[in-house]
Protein backbone atom coordinates (compact mmCIF):
# COMPACT_ATOMS: atom_id res chain seq x y z
CA UNK A 1 0.00 0.00 0.00
CA UNK A 2 1.40 3.38 -0.98
CA UNK A 3 0.43 6.09 1.44
CA UNK A 4 0.94 9.83 1.37
CA UNK A 5 0.31 12.38 4.11
CA UNK A 6 0.19 9.96 7.06
CA UNK A 7 1.52 11.13 10.44
CA UNK A 8 2.69 9.45 13.68
CA UNK A 9 -0.48 10.37 15.55
CA UNK A 10 -3.49 10.18 13.24
CA UNK A 11 -5.93 13.03 12.99
CA UNK A 12 -8.93 12.35 15.20
CA UNK A 13 -12.42 13.41 14.22
CA UNK A 14 -15.44 12.92 16.47
CA UNK A 15 -18.66 13.05 14.48
CA UNK A 16 -22.35 13.40 15.28
CA UNK A 17 -22.07 16.35 17.66
CA UNK A 18 -25.34 17.64 19.10
CA UNK A 19 -24.25 19.15 22.45
CA UNK A 20 -21.84 21.96 23.33
CA UNK A 21 -20.52 20.03 26.33
CA UNK A 22 -19.30 17.28 23.98
CA UNK A 23 -17.63 19.83 21.72
CA UNK A 24 -15.87 21.36 24.72
CA UNK A 25 -14.64 17.96 25.91
CA UNK A 26 -13.26 17.14 22.48
CA UNK A 27 -11.59 20.53 22.30
CA UNK A 28 -9.95 20.02 25.69
CA UNK A 29 -8.67 16.58 24.65
CA UNK A 30 -7.13 17.90 21.46
CA UNK A 31 -9.48 16.33 18.92
CA UNK A 32 -8.60 17.71 15.48
CA UNK A 33 -12.09 17.84 13.95
CA UNK A 34 -15.68 17.75 15.15
CA UNK A 35 -18.46 16.69 12.80
CA UNK A 36 -22.04 17.94 12.52
CA UNK A 37 -24.60 15.94 10.56
CA UNK A 38 -27.03 17.78 8.28
CA UNK A 39 -29.35 14.89 7.46
CA UNK A 40 -32.85 15.17 9.00
CA UNK A 41 -33.54 11.40 9.19
CA UNK A 42 -30.48 10.95 11.41
CA UNK A 43 -30.93 10.98 15.21
CA UNK A 44 -27.68 12.96 15.23
CA UNK A 45 -28.93 15.72 12.94
CA UNK A 46 -27.61 19.06 14.22
CA UNK A 47 -29.50 22.35 14.33
CA UNK A 48 -27.78 25.05 12.23
CA UNK A 49 -28.04 27.56 15.08
CA UNK A 50 -26.13 25.18 17.37
CA UNK A 51 -23.42 24.54 14.79
CA UNK A 52 -23.02 28.24 14.13
CA UNK A 53 -22.58 28.86 17.87
CA UNK A 54 -19.59 26.51 18.04
CA UNK A 55 -16.44 28.68 18.04
CA UNK A 56 -14.34 28.74 14.90
CA UNK A 57 -10.68 27.80 14.89
CA UNK A 58 -9.73 24.57 16.64
CA UNK A 59 -11.00 21.93 16.32
CA UNK A 60 -12.04 22.27 12.69
CA UNK A 61 -15.78 22.19 12.04
CA UNK A 62 -16.92 19.60 9.49
CA UNK A 63 -20.42 19.36 8.05
CA UNK A 64 -21.69 15.95 6.99
CA UNK A 65 -23.99 16.02 3.96
CA UNK A 66 -25.99 13.17 2.39
CA UNK A 67 -28.62 14.49 -0.01
CA UNK A 68 -27.83 18.19 -0.45
CA UNK A 69 -26.57 19.52 -3.77
CA UNK A 70 -23.50 21.74 -4.08
CA UNK A 71 -25.32 25.05 -3.60
CA UNK A 72 -27.16 23.83 -0.51
CA UNK A 73 -23.88 22.59 0.93
CA UNK A 74 -22.18 25.92 0.26
CA UNK A 75 -25.07 27.84 1.82
CA UNK A 76 -24.97 25.73 4.98
CA UNK A 77 -21.18 25.97 5.20
CA UNK A 78 -21.43 29.73 5.04
CA UNK A 79 -24.31 29.95 7.53
CA UNK A 80 -22.68 27.62 10.06
CA UNK A 81 -19.08 28.75 9.49
CA UNK A 82 -17.83 25.30 8.57
CA UNK A 83 -14.25 24.53 7.60
CA UNK A 84 -14.92 21.37 5.60
CA UNK A 85 -17.72 19.36 4.00
CA UNK A 86 -17.88 15.58 4.34
CA UNK A 87 -19.84 14.26 1.36
CA UNK A 88 -21.50 11.15 2.75
CA UNK A 89 -23.89 10.43 -0.09
CA UNK A 90 -23.75 9.63 -3.78
CA UNK A 91 -22.11 12.93 -4.71
CA UNK A 92 -20.02 12.96 -7.87
CA UNK A 93 -16.62 14.57 -8.58
CA UNK A 94 -18.38 17.59 -10.09
CA UNK A 95 -20.05 18.29 -6.74
CA UNK A 96 -16.70 17.95 -4.97
CA UNK A 97 -15.24 20.58 -7.27
CA UNK A 98 -18.23 22.90 -6.85
CA UNK A 99 -17.90 22.77 -3.06
CA UNK A 100 -14.12 23.15 -3.31
CA UNK A 101 -11.70 20.27 -3.51
CA UNK A 102 -9.54 21.66 -0.70
CA UNK A 103 -12.55 21.58 1.64
CA UNK A 104 -14.02 18.16 0.80
CA UNK A 105 -13.80 14.80 2.56
CA UNK A 106 -15.35 12.23 0.20
CA UNK A 107 -16.74 9.06 1.74
CA UNK A 108 -16.37 5.70 -0.01
CA UNK A 109 -17.74 2.31 1.07
CA UNK A 110 -15.37 -0.62 0.34
CA UNK A 111 -18.16 -3.13 0.99
CA UNK A 112 -19.99 -1.87 -2.08
CA UNK A 113 -17.28 -3.43 -4.21
CA UNK A 114 -16.87 -7.07 -5.19
CA UNK A 115 -13.22 -6.61 -6.09
CA UNK A 116 -10.20 -4.50 -5.22
CA UNK A 117 -10.09 -3.38 -8.85
CA UNK A 118 -13.46 -1.62 -8.79
CA UNK A 119 -12.66 -0.07 -5.42
CA UNK A 120 -9.36 1.19 -6.82
CA UNK A 121 -11.23 2.66 -9.77
CA UNK A 122 -13.47 4.63 -7.39
CA UNK A 123 -10.48 5.79 -5.35
CA UNK A 124 -8.81 7.01 -8.54
CA UNK A 125 -12.03 8.70 -9.70
CA UNK A 126 -12.40 10.86 -6.58
CA UNK A 127 -8.79 11.42 -5.45
CA UNK A 128 -8.14 14.44 -7.73
CA UNK A 129 -11.31 16.17 -6.51
CA UNK A 130 -11.05 16.17 -2.70
CA UNK A 131 -8.68 16.87 0.17
CA UNK A 132 -9.31 13.58 1.99
CA UNK A 133 -11.01 10.27 1.35
CA UNK A 134 -12.89 8.46 4.11
CA UNK A 135 -13.53 4.73 4.05
CA UNK A 136 -16.65 3.74 6.00
CA UNK A 137 -18.39 0.48 6.90
CA UNK A 138 -21.58 -0.77 5.29
CA UNK A 139 -22.82 0.19 1.85
CA UNK A 140 -24.30 3.59 2.65
CA UNK A 141 -24.74 6.02 5.51
CA UNK A 142 -22.70 5.83 8.69
CA UNK A 143 -22.85 5.86 12.47
CA UNK A 144 -24.66 2.51 12.43
CA UNK A 145 -22.17 0.67 14.62
CA UNK A 146 -20.88 -1.61 11.86
CA UNK A 147 -17.22 -2.25 11.10
CA UNK A 148 -15.39 -3.83 8.19
CA UNK A 149 -12.19 -5.71 7.49
CA UNK A 150 -9.55 -2.99 7.24
CA UNK A 151 -7.22 -5.35 5.36
CA UNK A 152 -9.45 -4.84 2.31
CA UNK A 153 -7.51 -1.60 1.84
CA UNK A 154 -4.06 -3.16 1.81
CA UNK A 155 -3.87 -3.66 -1.94
CA UNK A 156 -4.91 -0.12 -2.79
CA UNK A 157 -2.74 2.73 -3.99
CA UNK A 158 -4.10 5.77 -2.20
CA UNK A 159 -2.59 9.09 -3.22
CA UNK A 160 -4.69 11.18 -0.83
CA UNK A 161 -4.57 11.31 2.97
CA UNK A 162 -7.50 9.22 4.15
CA UNK A 163 -9.70 8.61 7.14
CA UNK A 164 -11.05 5.36 8.47
CA UNK A 165 -14.48 4.95 10.06
CA UNK A 166 -16.61 2.01 11.13
CA UNK A 167 -17.31 1.49 14.83
CA UNK A 168 -13.69 2.08 15.81
CA UNK A 169 -13.24 1.04 19.43
CA UNK A 170 -11.07 -1.08 21.69
CA UNK A 171 -11.88 -4.22 19.68
CA UNK A 172 -10.37 -2.92 16.44
CA UNK A 173 -8.35 0.20 17.18
CA UNK A 174 -5.05 -1.60 16.70
CA UNK A 175 -6.05 -2.69 13.21
CA UNK A 176 -7.27 0.81 12.46
CA UNK A 177 -3.93 2.29 13.47
CA UNK A 178 -2.04 -0.30 11.43
CA UNK A 179 -4.13 0.37 8.34
CA UNK A 180 -2.10 3.42 7.37
CA UNK A 181 -4.96 5.91 7.70
CA UNK A 182 -3.99 9.51 8.37
CA UNK A 183 -7.15 9.97 10.43
CA UNK A 184 -9.76 8.08 12.44
CA UNK A 185 -13.43 9.06 12.53
CA UNK A 186 -15.22 8.20 15.78
CA UNK A 187 -18.96 8.26 16.29
CA UNK A 188 -21.18 5.47 17.62
CA UNK A 189 -18.30 3.81 19.49
CA UNK A 190 -17.99 6.82 21.84
CA UNK A 191 -21.71 7.34 22.54
CA UNK A 192 -24.13 6.39 25.28
CA UNK A 193 -26.95 6.85 22.74
CA UNK A 194 -27.14 8.40 19.26
CA UNK A 195 -25.96 12.00 19.42
CA UNK A 196 -25.00 11.81 23.09
CA UNK A 197 -21.28 11.32 23.59
CA UNK A 198 -19.98 9.34 26.55
CA UNK A 199 -17.16 11.29 28.16
CA UNK A 200 -15.49 8.18 29.61
CA UNK A 201 -15.52 6.37 26.27
CA UNK A 202 -14.07 9.40 24.50
CA UNK A 203 -11.35 9.88 27.12
CA UNK A 204 -10.43 6.19 27.22
CA UNK A 205 -10.29 5.72 23.46
CA UNK A 206 -8.50 9.01 22.83
CA UNK A 207 -5.91 8.09 25.45
CA UNK A 208 -5.39 4.68 23.87
CA UNK A 209 -5.06 6.16 20.41
CA UNK A 210 -2.33 8.46 21.67
CA UNK A 211 -0.51 5.62 23.43
CA UNK A 212 -0.58 3.19 20.52
CA UNK A 213 0.14 5.57 17.65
Amino acid sequence: MKLHGSRPRPLIKVCGMTRMEDVKLCTALGVDMVGFIFHPPSPRCAAPAFVRSVPEGFPAKVGVFVRQDAQEILDIMDECRLDMAQLHGDHDPKTCEAVGRDRVIKVLWPQRHDSATTLQDEVDRFSPHCKHLLFDAGKKGGGHGESFDFTKLQTLEIIKPWFLAGNIGSHNVQGALESGACGLDLNSSVESEPGIKDSKKIRDLFSRLREES
